[in-house]
């Protein structure tokens, strides 16, 4: 069979599953039932039961998957209040970066987030985060080998379960202490007859809005003002069916943190101004994403179907002190960029047999985005020398649209009782800056022994676009003979990323205690990294020609009574080799050594681990303790990347009790952030594609009251 042929059977298979789904969905839908108040306790009986038929539409056979429940969350200190990085950053094999950026198993991003298993598209984001813990009732990390229902993003699925409300009543509380830090907060949850919803909303200002670049707990110029809002609404139709709406929306403001004592030294003047004090710099940095999925889910005895639509807006706006960076860097550049895109996923499973499960899908997106600069750059003569006595203005504007098509079948088979083997095909199609596509096998293992054991192993074929949203054509040769002048004019447009994916583990469970063991190997073509190129925090796709990541995790969970403690430690190594996209950004001899010899990604981190323990007494009071340890990210040594930042250990303390009261309980807590007051620092601002210097938190006291009602 050609591959052009494999592909349309594929599609052809999906799309025939899918439509016995169909059928089977609307064959037996029924009226929905009346909001009756002695029809609660079945409404919630029925709740559950979809919500645990809907796991199985995408379960993540053989792959690695890392549970972080609600009361996981609300152990961590800061618990809800913290970004969801803070929480992520628990899991095995996650690296912390600056910026919030996670890197999990050697990749730079590459990280797909959902809410309930449907889609978020990705956004524009760099500093802030659209999504909240105070959201989520269970965070998962999956990771590994995935089944073929993933794709296009495959370092790491973060699938969030939303709350949800059945009883009535919710919380307000105020959050807030060190460096300017507070953080007022309100959740609810409720329900009336078959519907139900859920709505959390928080303000959080602070003084550290972004990593400081110079190690000093209260950043020169670094406030941020940021507001979330998420809201989740679903109605049972009837006792198989139900259709849910999710929408949220993050609105960040922050100004760029200045190093002081700083003055240009390029030679430049504008309009006769040629001194500027660094700590005056006034740069700032608006952020913005909205979103919305509306679901429908049908559920029978053998089958379950869901069909979503999803939709996300973001844009972000660099506004640049125009004097001060044209006299620092000889260009000030104001950037704004916005991405809207659309989606329509369509999955369902089918149990053909006590054997036999099939799964298919269909999921398709769109995307549109704008990218609008003018560049404030000197022009310069032959011997770089300014002409004229103030700036020149370049524009530089661009749009452009993509489209992904993705589709996928997989059969589930129990040749025995205790082995399971999950074999798949998946088929990507993207039409956007370059037009490209994949027919891409899995293969997952699942072996249990005897109780308490678990083997798994697992093969992956992978296909990863650059995201698509921060690409923009930037008209290179606008910039010669200016100070704005890049060190190169080729700008070959990213690639995707092609990789084979290998992963072996195995857990046991031992009463309370739970350990794991994972290892894996990833061989990339046209590995995608990204970078910062220039002022605007903005980060730009790349690609090596070939790279590689490989890694050994080690996890162990325990819980009995009120006691509970995890650790998780990793070994990893990423390499890239031969940059083959946007190489106008990278000095020509940089270029020509990476050209010739494997060099370490700027994001590898060679030892990393988390830990962490709390316990639970019986009259109200929690205490928790945790730990986060980076071997440190690379930093330029005789080579690109060949060194890196000096390893760091930062330790963390909560404490919180509460008070039954009418009406819900009244919770106060405590919580030293970097216990030891640790000073690292994440990048010293040297390595491929890394900008300034960023250093991790200071010692901070935090402390919160809420109210249950």
């Amino acid at each position: 069979m050609t591959p052009t042929a494999s592909r349309r059977a594929l599609l052809g298979a999906s799309a025939s599953l899918l439509s016995l789904v169909a059928s089977q969905a609307f064959a037996q839908s029924a009226p929905p039932p009346p909001a009756q108040a002695g029809q609660v306790a079945e409404i919630v009986v029925t709740a559950q039961r979809l919500d645990a038929a809907r796991s199985e539409v995408e379960p993540a056979l053989g792959a690695t998957t890392y549970s972080m429940p609600q009361a996981f969350i609300d152990n961590l200190p800061s618990g809800a209040n913290a970004e969801l990085n803070q929480v992520i950053l628990q899991a095995p094999g996650v690296a912390q970066d600056s910026f919030g950026q996670l890197h999990i198993r050697g990749d730079h991003g590459n990280i797909q987030f959902r809410l309930n298993n449907v889609i978020l598209p990705e956004g524009l984001q760099v500093f802030g985060q659209s999504l909240s813990p105070r959201l989520a009732a269970n965070v998962d990390l999956i990771t590994g080998a995935l089944p073929a229902q993933y794709g296009i993003r495959d370092a790491g699925i973060v699938n969030i379960t939303t709350k949800s409300g059945f009883a009535n009543g919710g919380e307000v509380g105020v959050y807030g202490g060190s460096h300017g830090m507070i953080e007022p907060s309100i959740e609810y949850g409720g329900s009336s007859g078959a519907t139900s919803g859920f709505f959390s909303g928080s303000y959080t200002g602070t003084g550290v809005g972004i990593e400081s670049p110079d190690g000093r707990a209260s950043p020169i110029h670094d406030h941020s003002d940021q507001y979330q809002a998420f809201g989740y609404l679903d109605r049972i139709l009837d006792d198989t069916s139900r259709v849910s709406l999710i929408a949220g929306t993050s609105q960040d403001r922050f100004q760029i943190p200045n190093f002081p004592g700083l003055q240009p030294d390029l030679g430049f003047s504008q309009n006769g101004v040629t001194a500027f004090p660094s700590e005056r710099l006034n740069e700032n940095q608006k952020e913005g994403t909205s979103y919305a999925i509306v679901s429908y889910q049908k559920t029978t005895d053998r089958f379950t179907g869901q069909a979503s639509v999803f939709a996300r807006y973001s844009e972000l706006e660099y506004t640049p002190d125009v004097t001060g960076e044209l006299l620092f860097n000889g260009i000030a550049q104001a950037a704004r960029k916005t991405d809207t895109a659309f989606g329509v996923q369509l999955e369902g499973v089918y149990k053909l047999s006590d054997a036999h499960t099939l799964r298919s899908g269909l999921i398709v997106t769109t995307d549109h985005t704008t990218s609008k600069t003018n560049s404030q750059v000197f022009n310069l003569d032959a011997d770089g020398d300014q002409v004229g006595p103030a700036a020149v203005a370049i524009l530089d504007n661009s749009s452009a649209d993509a489209q992904t098509y993705s589709a996928y079948l997989e059969d589930e088979w129990k040749p025995f009782e205790s082995l399971t083997v999950n074999y798949g095909l998946r088929f990507d199609q993207l039409d956007a800056f370059r037009h490209e596509n994949q027919l891409s096998p899995r293969l997952n293992l699942v072996w249990t022994p005897m109780e308490g054991t678990t083997f798994h192993a697992g093969y992956a074929r992978y296909f990863s676009p650059p995201p698509f949203e921060l690409i923009a054509s930037t008209a290179v040769l606008k910039f010669v003979g200016t100070s704005g002048e890049q060190p190169g004019t080729q700008n070959d447009l990213p690639r995707s990323e092609r990789d084979n994916y290998f992963d072996v583990g195995v857990q046991q469970k031992i009463g309370g205690l739970t350990l794991g063991l994972d290892a894996y190997d990833k061989q990339a073509k046209n590995l995608v990294d990204e970078g910062q190129f220039g002022a605007p925090i903005i980060l730009t796709p790349f690609n090596y020609r070939v790279g590689y990541a490989r890694g050994v995790e080690l996890s162990a969970n325990y819980a009995s009574g009120g006691l509970s403690a995890y650790g998780n430690f990793a070994v990893s190594q990423a390499k890239g080799k031969d940059i083959v996209s946007s190489q106008f950004n990278f000095d020509p001899g940089d270029l020509a050594v990476i050209a010739r010899q494997y060099i370490f990604l700027d994001h590898d981190q060679t030892y990393t681990a988390s830990a962490g323990v709390s316990y639970r007494f019986e009259e109200g009071t929690r205490v928790s303790a945790d730990l986060l340890y980076g071997s440190g990210l690379r930093k330029d040594g005789a080579v690109p990347n060949g060194d890196h930042v000096p390893g760091y250990t930062q330790i963390n303390l909560s404490a919180a009790h509460a008070f039954q009261m009418a009406g819900g309980p009244l919770t106060l807590r405590a919580d030293i952030i970097n216990l030891f007051d640790k000073e690292y620092e994440i990048r010293d601002g040297t390595g491929v594609g890394v900008g300034a210097p960023q250093f991790g938190p200071r010692r901070g006291f935090f402390a919160g009251v809420s109210k249950a009602f």
